[in-house]
């Protein structure tokens, strides 16, 4: 039987406590992008589907990469060793520069693959806007990021949370403006969107380095690192641990937004139905993936300070918490799934859809809570090869190729259309939950049998 510490309930609940709220309020922007635009009509909507399809999995790779830091910084703070922490973080702000130029580069000739792919020119116009103007905020984005990890791996989950209101905030009449076109400002519709995240970003760059020079617990942290030249050893350090961690989002990322591209030949109801179901899976998503942010925090924190049993306790106790979250958010799914559709769109057709979608999914929250605790552990303990081969066949073989088969070919049932992608969703997060929930229990049995060693090995110098 898995144990459980109230202790460690506590301590993950307080740290996830403001993770969640700023994870839930930063993806409710992509929900309100996607009801405002659905409100102007289906096209806008699916032009949003078919560009957060291509820049989701960017933007969260990018942040996947530098999510390195968080396990780096909590164990050198479990350590006590807090002077290499602002040396860390500059080496991760100097990385994340240097991507976001090649990310904003990229993103000016986005035009060129999306020709090839079949859909309306007006879908294809609305999209390619949105993707431009939406790139010029990767700067502010990644800088964002930065300070973000730092502080959640000193254990100040609070300010997060506190900047994600600051973008709600400009995120809503931002849209207002320029989707409909107000204060004089061109109506651009979905692709509006795209500007308003950028000066979301931008507003919350601003705020969190306002706070991380202003409040206790961060000002120290801010001090000059003894050198400020990039360090070769460090970089890779960062890119070594993180690279894994960002192919396993991108990996499962891309088997949600891919599905767009896939189906768009279907015609924009099905996409926006699609669209729906996804968007509201991905704000719940948040919830279990906000206590595994928490976990790999309160993992590096125990690695750190080398207590491997308090650390069995803390994992198990997250995914038990994770566990049961998910039979909540299922069950809310399934009963609230019209009143959820709705928000989104009032076309029966694009109801009909979405409905459906949600049912399927109600079957997987299970193993995409023990998947995401399990893979955020292993961030923790810095673990994270495993997590890119297990995610890469789960995802995209199994899931993906399985949602293909079924959806797009007759080869075992009639297309399936949107929801034969789904159910490869189901399978492909059922097994990564398999795999990496027994990587993770090896991982730790080693960490014990290691520990057994020193103490013996302590004991026979004695």
């Amino acid at each position: 039987m898995l144990p459980f510490s109230r202790f460690e309930a506590k301590t993950i609940l307080k740290l996830s406590g403001p993770i969640m709220l700023a994870q839930l309020t930063q993806t409710m922007m992509f929900v309100i992008d996607t009801i405002m635009a659905g409100r102007v009509s289906a096209l806008d909507m699916a032009a949003i589907a078919v560009a957060s399809a291509i820049w989701l999995p960017i933007i969260l790779t990018l942040q996947g990469l530098l999510l390195a830091l968080t396990p780096i910084i909590s164990q050198l703070y479990g350590a006590k060793n807090h002077q290499a922490i602002p040396h860390n973080a500059l080496q991760g702000f100097y990385l994340a520069m240097v991507l976001s130029t090649v990310i904003v580069i990229a993103m000016q000739f986005i035009h060129l693959p999306l020709q090839y792919l079949s859909m309306e020119e007006s879908l294809r116009d609305k999209a390619v806007d949105y993707l431009v103007y939406v790139s010029y905020g990767v700067y502010p984005a990644a800088g964002y990021m930065i300070f973000r990890n730092l502080f959640e791996g000193i254990g100040n989950t609070k300010a997060t949370m506190w900047i994600a209101f600051v973008g709600i905030l400009v995120n809503i009449p931002a849209n207002y403006v320029f989707i409909y076109g107000k204060l004089g400002m061109p109506a651009l519709g979905g692709a509006g969107c795209g500007v308003a995240t950028s000066l979301v970003f931008l507003a919350m760059f601003i705020a969190i380095t306002i706070y991380a020079f202003k409040s206790r617990s961060t000002a120290p942290y801010m001090k000059k690192p003894d050198s400020l030249k990039p360090n070769r050893k460090d970089l890779w350090h960062i890119i070594a641990i993180g690279t894994p961690i960002a192919f396993s989002l991108f990996f499962e990322v891309t088997l949600f937004s891919s599905i767009p591209l896939m189906i768009v030949h279907l015609g924009p109801i099905v996409v926006a139905g699609h669209q729906i179901a996804n968007n509201y899976s991905a704000l719940v998503f948040m919830l279990p993936m906000s206590m595994g942010m928490a976990t790999t925090i309160r993992v590096g924190h125990l690695v750190g300070s080398n207590d491997v049993q308090e650390l069995k306790k803390a994992v198990s106790t997250a995914v038990q918490l994770a566990m049961m979250m998910a039979v909540g958010i299922a069950l809310v799914t399934y009963f609230g799934r019209f009143f959820v559709a709705s928000l989104y769109s009032s076309d029966p057709a694009v109801l009909t859809v979405a409905t459906s979608i949600l049912v399927l999914a109600c079957f997987y929250q299970i193993s995409d809570a023990i998947q995401v605790v399990s893979a955020c552990a292993l961030r923790g303990l810095k673990h994270t090869k495993p997590i890119f081969f297990i995610t890469f066949i789960a995802y995209w073989p199994i899931g993906f190729g399985l949602g293909t088969v079924l959806g797009l070919t007759d080869w075992i049932l009639p297309k399936m259309g949107a929801h034969g992608f789904w159910v490869g969703i189901i399978l492909g997060l059922s097994c990564a939950a398999v795999m990496l929930a027994w990587i993770l229990k090896n991982q730790i049995r080693r960490l014990e049998d290691g520990k057994i060693l020193q103490q013996q090995q302590a004991a026979s110098s004695h």
